[in-house]
This record gives C-alpha cells, structure tokens and sequence, in this order.
C-alpha cells in the first residue's frame, strides 16, 4: 500500500495543477485587458502573448513568492491541509470566474492557508501564524491597487506629453504606442507569472522536499514548471471570460490610456514580487487582479472623466467579490479542513 503522505502529496500536485488552472482562467485578463479593449490584439493573440510570458515568469521568479505561501503565513502545514486549502480557494475562483467576475486569487489562497493556521490554533495544535506576514499581507491588498492608480495617472499624463511631442516631429504615434503596449504585456504577463504561482504552488513546497528529501530551491523549481503548465492550460481556455468583462464592460480605452494602465500594473507586481524578497527574504503576494483593475479604472477616469470614465455599477460588482473572497475562502478552507480531518487520515 501507498504511504499516505505520498498518496496525498500525489493529490496536492494534480490540485495544484487545479488551482494554477484557475489562475491562468481567472487572470489572464490582467495583462492582456487594456490592448484588447484598445483594439490592439485580439484575444486569441493577446492570450497566447500572456501563456509564453507568464510562463517565463513563474519559472524565472516564481519561487519568490513561493517561499511565503510556503513557509511565510504559517509555520507548518500539513499534506491534508494543504490539499484542502488549495481546494478551497479553487472552488471560490472557479465560481468567480464562472460569472466573469476578476477576483483576487492571491487573496484567495492567503486566506485558505490563514484559516487552516487559525483552525490549527482553535485545535491547540503547536502550529504558528505569521502574523506580521499577515499583516504585510493585507497592508499590500490595499496599497497594491492605489499605488497603480497613481501610476497609471503619472503615466497617463508623461505618455500624453509623448505622443504630442512625437506627432510634431511627424512620427507614426499609433505605431509607437502598439508596440509599446505589446511590450507591455509581455511584461505584465512575466511580472504576473512571478507573482502568482506560487498561489498554486506555494503550499507544498514543504509537502514535496519532506517527501524527497531535497532542498526547497529543488522542489520550488519542478512546483514552478508544474504550475507554468497550469496557468497556460486555463488563460487559452477559460481566460476570455473575464478578459470581455474587465476590457469591453468596465471601459473601453484608447491607445495612449491603454498603454498607461499597463505599464502602471506591469511594473507595480513586478516591484511588490522583487523588493521585499531582496530586502527581507520572501516576495509579497499581491493582487495582481486588484492592481490591474485599479489601473483600467484609473485609466478610464483620466482619460474620459470622473463621471463617464467607467461602468460604476460594475465595478461595484467587482469589489463586492473582492470583499467576500477573504472570509469566503477562509470560512470554506476551516470547515472543510475541520470536516475531512475527522474522516480521513492525515
């Protein structure tokens, strides 16, 4: 008979291939947004611009975040219990992603693996959470998306005074400014890449060296390809979904605006990913959904004005899913590890 541990390390890796399915379904929309609503690329082209590039960012960088998720917001974690947080946050996106809705992944799987600690704790289980990685945690869910609106607005305003200055000099601007946002995207899909994996992986990297025996670094490296694997897998299947709804229903954006908001959310994960793992150790798993919305809104507001800049109702839509994925997917992860614990062996 199987050894449970490796029975359910087996599991945990076709879950993580769920989840990271998940995240190329729900997020793929991200990077590729703002070129599709200015007309840019279509969708099949901008996904398949987002599936290369995404790609090299989970395997180049993915770890960094990893080792948060991993080890960061609790000190230990079970094979059972990551299984069950993965879970939980995949049904949650899953949902979402159904009805069009661009939720925050990371938010989804920090809080899976934040209920599994605290039910830990209400167990008197010697199990630890982090509470100032929580903190930092929650302080970069609300940060994360002003600081790309002020981005996106610094942007908005630097590109415009470029596109006149260009003009004068008779250069092709609309030429300019495509391939800018095409670079753009491929930034923004490599910046998402290296941020989010690990929200798919991150939880078994202690699973996976414990049963090996090897380093993390070994571990984090194959979790990277495996969730690479996944992430292409849901952004050319289900990744239109969300993509209309944030680039054809929120607002619709020209050229310059578009351009804009890219760059802002490119280089704000990419900042958030790297900074804090070269200060402190570990990336920041921020909402790249919340950054890249922001940018759109902000994009949309700057460009066309207060009142008419964006679909207000929808975006009330939006931010109400974002409010409830935190006890949503907490709440499902402490029920449905608490309900599987008393039947299954762990």
């Amino acid at each position: 008979m199987l050894d449970i541990v490796l029975i359910y390390a087996i599991a945990g890796l076709i879950v993580s291939f769920y989840i990271a399915w998940n995240l190329g379904a729900n997020d793929a929309s991200n990077p590729t947004d703002a070129a599709v609503s200015a007309g840019v690329l279509s969708v099949k082209r901008a996904l398949i611009l987002f599936a290369i590039f995404a790609s090299l960012g989970a395997i180049v960088q993915g770890r960094m975040v990893m080792k948060t998720l991993g080890r960061g917001i609790v000190s230990s974690i079970d094979p059972l219990g990551a299984i069950v947080s993965s879970v939980s946050a995949g049904l949650w996106i899953t949902l979402m992603t159904y009805f069009g809705m661009p939720i925050s992944t990371s938010q989804s799987t920090a809080s899976a693996v934040f209920g599994y600690g605290m039910l830990k704790i209400l167990e008197g289980s010697a199990t630890q959470v982090n509470v100032g990685v929580i903190y930092t945690i929650l302080i970069s869910w609300v940060t994360s998306p002003l600081i790309s609106m002020g981005l996106t607005v610094l942007n908005y305003f630097l590109l415009k005074k470029l596109a006149m200055a260009l003009h004068k000099r008779g250069y092709n601007v609309e030429r300019f400014f495509k391939y800018f946002l095409i670079a753009n995207i491929c930034f923004s899909a490599y910046a998402f890449g290296a941020n989010d994996v690990g929200n798919a992986t991150g939880v078994y990297v202690t699973t996976i060296s414990s049963l090996w025996g090897v380093p993390d670094e070994i571990s984090m490296t194959f979790l990277a390809f495996l969730g690479a694997l996944g992430i292409v897998a849901g952004g050319l299947t289900w990744g239109y979904r969300v993509i209309y709804t944030v680039a054809f229903r929120v607002t619709r954006l020209d050229i310059v605006s578009a351009t804009a908001a890219k760059f802002a959310n490119a280089l704000n994960v990419w900042l958030f990913t790297t900074i804090p793992y070269i200060l402190f150790g570990w990336g920041m798993p921020i909402s790249t959904t919340h950054s890249s919305v922001a940018s759109i809104i902000a994009a949309g507001i700057v460009s066309k004005g207060l009142k008419k800049g964006v679909n207000y109702k929808l975006v009330m839509y939006i931010v109400g899913a974002w409010v409830f994925t935190l006890p949503g997917a907490m709440g499902m992860s402490m029920a449905l590890n608490f309900i599987l614990k008393q039947i299954l062996p762990h």
